[in-house]
C-alpha cells in the first residue's frame, strides 16, 4: 500500500536522525506532523496544520478531539503549551469574524499562550495512528485496504476476518473498542466476513460499502434513511457515534509524540454522545 510505505519512511528516517527531547520548538513540531500526517496531501474541509499560533517551546501537549471552550480551559488548567485536536476552530464556509462563540474559544487560547494544531482527514486515514486503521486492527480485521474516498483519496479502510463472527459478537466488539453502544441495523449475513469502517459522519458511504459487496459497514453518524437502504440490501450497519469513532486517532498521536519525543501529552476526554 503507497500510503503506508510513505509514512513508514518518513517515520523511519526521523527516528533515525532526532534525539527524544523534553522540550521541542513550535516551528519544528507543526513540521513533523505535517509530514508524518500528510497534511498538504488531498483537499479538507478545513485547514489542517497551526490553526492559532502560541508561545515557540512546547514541553506539554493536551490532545482531544473537537475544538472548544472547555477542552482549551482544561488545557491551560493542565499546563499545556499546545492543544492537538482532530476537530478544529475553522471550517469551509463558516463565518469569518472572531465573535460571540469563535471569540470566546480563542480568547481562551490566547489567554494561556496556547497554540492550536488540527488535523482532520489525514488523522482519519493514516495507516498507523488512524481512526480507521486503529479501529480495524481492534476489531480484529486482517488484510487491510484503502477504503471510500474524498476528492481523489481514501478516508477509511476495509478489511476481513480470518474466522466470520456474528453480528452480535461484531457489535460487541464496536462497543468495547469505541466505549459506547452502537446504534446497529443487523439485516446483513451471517456470519460478518467483511468491514468497512470510516470515522465521524461518513452515512453516505454505505452506499460504497453495498457497491463493493461488504457484510458491514461501521461510522459515526446514522440519517433517517439509512435503516431502510441497509436493510434492503442485507448489509449491517452500526453507528458508534461521531466522537466516539474519532476518539482513538488523536490519543494514538499523542502517544506516538510522547513516546517518539520525550513530550507530556494528556489526553482530555470532553465526552459527547452523538
Amino acid at each position: 500500500m503507497v500510503i503506508a510505505v510513505t509514512v513508514a519512511a518518513v517515520v523511519a528516517t526521523a527516528a533515525a536522525t532526532a534525539e527524544p527531547a523534553r522540550l521541542m520548538q513550535r516551528a519544528d513540531l507543526v513540521a513533523y506532523l505535517d509530514t508524518f500526517l500528510e497534511a498538504s496531501r488531498g483537499k479538507d474541509y478545513g485547514p489542517n496544520g497551526l490553526q492559532v499560533e502560541g508561545r515557540r517551546e512546547i514541553r506539554k501537549i493536551v490532545t482531544g478531539v473537537s475544538a472548544c471552550q472547555e477542552l482549551f480551559a482544561r488545557a491551560r488548567q493542565a499546563g499545556a503549551d499546545a492543544v492537538l485536536v482532530h476537530h478544529g476552530l475553522f471550517w469551509t464556509g463558516m463565518p469569518y469574524p472572531l465573535t460571540g462563540m469563535q471569540y470566546r474559544r480563542v480568547a481562551e487560547l490566547f489567554a494561556g499562550d496556547l497554540n492550536l494544531l488540527a488535523y482532520h482527514l489525514p488523522l482519519d486515514r493514516h495507516p498507523d495512528v488512524g481512526n480507521n486503521a486503529l479501529a480495524c486492527r481492534a476489531l480484529g480485521l486482517e488484510h487491510l485496504e484503502p477504503f471510500g474516498d474524498y476528492e481523489g483519496l481514501p478516508v477509511g479502510f476495509k478489511g476481513s476476518f480470518a474466522d466470520p463472527v456474528t453480528a452480535a459478537e461484531l457489535v460487541r466488539r464496536a462497543g468495547s473498542f469505541y466505549e459506547q453502544e452502537p446504534l446497529a441495523f443487523l439485516d446483513g449475513p451471517e456470519p460478518v466476513a467483511t468491514v468497512g469502517i470510516i470515522s465521524g459522519g461518513a452515512q453516505k458511504d454505505l452506499y460504497r460499502a453495498i457497491d463493493e459487496g461488504l457484510d458491514a459497514f461501521i461510522t459515526g453518524e446514522v440519517s433517517e434513511w439509512v435503516m431502510n437502504l441497509a436493510r434492503e440490501n442485507r448489509i449491517h450497519f452500526l453507528a458508534c457515534g461521531h466522537y466516539a469513532t474519532e476518539r482513538c486517532g488523536i490519543r494514538a498521536l499523542g502517544e506516538h509524540l510522547a513516546e517518539r519525543f520525550g513530550l507530556d501529552v494528556e489526553f482530555i476526554d470532553v465526552p459527547n454522545p452523538t
